[in-house]
């Protein structure tokens, strides 16, 4: 599980037990409003508080019905290898049902609770019920083979059959001792690279291996990878069992290196220099040329043997080719934690206009894997449960650069974070403010070495013209443009400017922060720059608070639109000449003919 579980219970009766496995277990608490009085986060809606939590991957343990987690959960079920767990508890902690995820850690984490609580845990799953193992969920520093059949193996056992164990790696495997012996089934626990003559019915690989590497600049990702290769088949090491990839910080957003950990599906770690030559006196392969360049004796030994610590040892020197260094260093016991650091990341992410619904899956899935959420507290007030118990750094309006600022470096230490903008994120938000600073670099006011080398995604949002426009009916039909009247950071002559051509262009127009407390008249300039190019009766559309409890809609004209009835928080839409509004039978619509008409008048004539 990635990610924290949160509990949930519905009314007092459940209060005592739901406070036993939060302080028990450090998981958050989350209460249904008017029926709790401790929690750290209310919710009013159970159904869609569950359905959110689900979305973006987050475990759940509900102190209440298991009716209401199915019920809640059904409609979004598509791939239990993805979803997360859901437990039930019954409100007086007799009963732990896992629900979903039994082999995601459901199963294992109901046993815990129920211990504690000193109830029954009722686990469904054949293979826990009559064996005590899953076999698709060995313990952290083991790797089941992707092209083993762990299903069929299950089978075989609980039809009566033995285990045979084999392999160089049985002495680790005490997980399986629970199951009963014979030669039916035979487990092969190795390190080593499969040979054809073997034929184990099931293979497993403990973690016992670091690989260490380095490059020169730009090193071509085919040779990192030929080289790894090579020594690991050399090594006669299985990549499967390959506990982390390891390197120089420095080389924390190098394309071979990244292209390797992401090809081979294995965790990047990184050392400073300082971390690595504390591994100088262990090296095989000691160079003062390295040491002189980037303050390290050895990147890819030391690398190695600083991810695998004092009881690990070198078992691979250094090799090498013209651009690429790698060596391997291994343990007596399979890995279960990681030192050194992550590259980092920072999601852009664009929320929307405000309402959940209008959140992308994949906005809510990076928000919940977020260690920490940055942004306008006003936007991060809007996220609700998704970000209910996470470390939140909160910004005022006009704190843009530093909340930027801010979310880079702490990337730059290694966190994955995630920048909330309102909208989407690279229209008008902090997407462009991010990649300026990247692209200053630390001697120009950007920022650090570090936070240049994170890795950035952006996802996508529905922005205010997007949301006006499907509220309003289809404004955007034709050729449109998105012009901000903020003249705070963009000359006013340049917005000017573009309004005068998007005028003369009779494009549809987005007009973003259109007026603010002190800037009213530029919204009248651009009122008249319009009344030139197109008609008085044009159609104008006013959406405010788009997504929000106060939305409102509202249609109006160019000649009568006034600065009076707009603030920060609308979007106006002025339509081109040929835009319209159609009464419907509940109100009006705003529509922008793509130029139909000659097909629609054809197909008519055809007819008659």
């Amino acid at each position: 599980m990635a990610l924290d579980p949160v509990i949930l219970y519905m009314n007092k009766a459940g209060y005592i037990t739901a406070e036993k496995i939060s302080k028990e277990f450090s998981f958050k608490l989350h209460g249904r409003k008017n029926r709790v009085d401790v929690a750290e986060f209310i919710f009013d809606n159970a159904l869609d508080h569950i359905r959110e939590l689900f979305s973006c991957g987050t475990p759940i343990i509900g102190v209440c019905a298991s009716g209401i987690l199915i019920r809640a959960v059904a409609p979004l079920l598509r791939d239990k290898s993805l979803e997360p767990p859901i437990i039930a508890v019954s409100d007086d902690g007799s009963v732990v049902v896992p629900l979903l995820g039994g082999h995601r850690g459901a199963n294992r984490l109901a046993v815990r609770i129920a211990k504690f609580l000193g109830a029954k845990a009722a686990v469904t799953t054949a293979g826990e019920v009559s064996l005590g193992i899953a076999l698709d969920e060995p313990p952290e520093g083991w790797c089941l083979d992707p092209e083993s059949d762990a299903k069929a193996t299950m089978a075989k056992l609980l039809s009566g059959g033995g285990v045979k164990k084999t392999g160089t790696e049985i002495k680790n495997a005490h997980w399986l001792n629970v199951l009963p012996t014979g030669t039916d089934v035979e487990i092969l626990c190795t390190t080593e690279i499969n040979k054809d003559n073997l034929n184990p019915d099931i293979i497993f690989y403990p973690k016992m291996f670091s690989l260490g590497v380095g490059c020169s600049r730009d090193c071509p990702p085919q040779e990192l990878r030929r080289l790894v290769d090579s020594a690991l088949l050399e090594a006669n090491v299985n990549h499967h069992a390959i506990h982390s990839i390891s390197t120089l910080d420095l080389k924390a957003d190098e394309p071979a290196i990244l292209d390797l950990a992401n090809d081979l599906g294995i965790p990047l770690r990184l050392f400073t220099s300082e971390e690595l030559e504390q591994e100088a006196y262990r090296l095989e392969s000691p160079s003062e040329i390295v040491f002189k360049e980037v303050g390290c004796h050895g990147v890819s030994e030391g690398a190695a043997l600083a991810q695998v610590g004092n009881d690990g040892f070198l078992s691979t020197n250094k090799k090498k080719t013209k651009n690429a260094t790698c060596a391997l260093a291994s343990s007596d016991v399979p890995l279960v934690s990681f030192s050194g650091r992550s590259r980092g990341r920072l999601s852009l992410i664009g929320i929307g206009p405000g309402q959940a619904d209008w959140r992308t899956p994949e906005a809510s899935v990076l928000i919940g894997a977020a260690e920490e959420i940055i942004g306008y507290s006003l936007y991060l007030d809007l996220l609700g449960p998704v970000a209910a118990g996470k470390k939140r750094t909160d910004f005022s309006l006009g704190d843009e650069e530093k909340r930027c600022r801010y979310a880079l470096e702490r990337a730059g230490e290694g966190a994955n974070v995630a920048l909330i903008c309102s909208g989407d994120s690279g229209i008008y938000a902090m997407g462009a403010l991010v990649f300026e600073l990247l692209d200053r670099g630390p001697k120009s006011f950007g920022v650090s070495l570090n936070a240049r080398k994170v890795e950035v995604i952006s996802t996508p949002g529905v922005s205010a013209l997007q949301a006006a426009a499907a509220r309003s009916g289809a404004p955007l039909g034709n050729d449109f443009c998105a012009i901000s009247l903020s003249d705070l950071l963009t000359p006013k002559e340049d917005i000017l400017k573009r309004l005068n051509a998007a005028s003369i262009g009779d494009f549809v127009v987005a007009l973003y922060n259109p007026v603010s407390m002190r800037r009213k008249k530029l919204f009248e300039d651009a009122r008249e720059i319009f009344l030139k190019n197109r008609p008085e009766n044009t159609p104008v559309l006013l959406a405010s608070s788009l997504g929000r409890p106060k939305e409102t809609i509202r249609y109006t004209t160019l000649l009568e639109v006034n600065s009076s009835e707009i603030d920060m928080l609308t979007v106006v839409i002025v339509g081109s000449s040929n835009s319209k509004l159609v009464k419907m039978g509940d109100g009006f619509k705003m529509y922008t003919p793509r130029g139909y008409s000659k097909k629609i008048t054809g197909l008519s004539n055809d007819t008659e």
